[in-house]
């Protein structure tokens, strides 16, 4: 976090968005635990889990959307990439997990 009067670092508009997208889906998962415990249809713990999983999925590719438009915008040129920066070859092998 930074520091009163520090720039915040790049993309802290779209961490915020991530962690929002997360702490909701951390409350549907709530959900879903209180239906199973509660005996709850299974139809209504079965569509809430389908939420709860797209959820996680939309956080993951905007996760990775995020890494691959910074990662577009790196310099040209540029020998290597930025130290800690993910490759392209990361970037396809995130993808692929998620999908």
């Amino acid at each position: 976090m930074p520091s009163p009067g520090e720039a915040p670092p790049a993309g802290a508009p779209e961490l915020r968005r991530l962690a929002n997208r997360l702490k909701r889906a951390r409350g549907q998962l709530g959900a879903v635990i209180g239906a199973v415990e509660s005996g709850a249809d299974c139809r209504h713990v079965i569509t809430q889990l389908a939420a709860v999983r797209g959820a996680l999925d939309r956080a993951g590719f905007e996760l990775i959307s995020t890494a691959m438009r910074d990662c577009a915008s790196a310099p040209r040129g540029a020998s290597a990439p930025a130290e800690g920066a993910l490759t392209m070859e990361e970037l396809r092998r995130l993808f692929l997990t998620l999908a």
